[in-house]
């Protein structure tokens, strides 16, 4: 069974993709900031990681999930970890995200445009 590492702040959201994904089979493990998340991407490394770039209601933008991002690519270890992203914010909103393929993320799901069902249809094909 695969690992999936659901990082999100909004239990809402996260509960919804949680959900989603068991049903579909996967062992699902979520966090909802930068610490908890690296924690469990270095002891657990999941199979796929799906990261929201929004990690803080207070401080509103893309810098938690591309910090995320930056450490795991630059780490040996978790440097080949699959990755998508699910977010609210096109490049339109952060031209810092036009990168996102450069960091090594698969596919880039817009939350307001995308259904769980999407999501979890393009996880099975990445974790083929």
């Amino acid at each position: 069974m695969k690992n999936i590492l659901l990082v999100d702040d909004d239990p809402f959201i996260s509960d919804i993709y949680s959900i989603q994904l068991k049903n579909e089979g996967y062992n699902v493990d979520v966090a909802n900031n930068v610490s908890m998340a690296l924690e469990k991407i270095i002891n657990n490394y999941p199979d796929l990681l799906v990261l929201d770039l929004n990690l803080d209601v207070k401080n509103p933008g893309p810098g938690d999930g591309l910090n995320i991002l930056n450490k795991i690519r630059q780490d040996q270890r978790t440097k080949n970890l699959k990755v998508i992203v699910m977010s609210n914010y096109s490049e339109r909103d952060y031209p810092e995200i036009s990168n996102l393929s450069s960091l090594g993320v698969a596919k880039i799901f817009l939350k307001v445009q995308s259904t769980p069902q999407e999501v979890s249809d393009t996880i099975k094909e990445i974790l083929k």
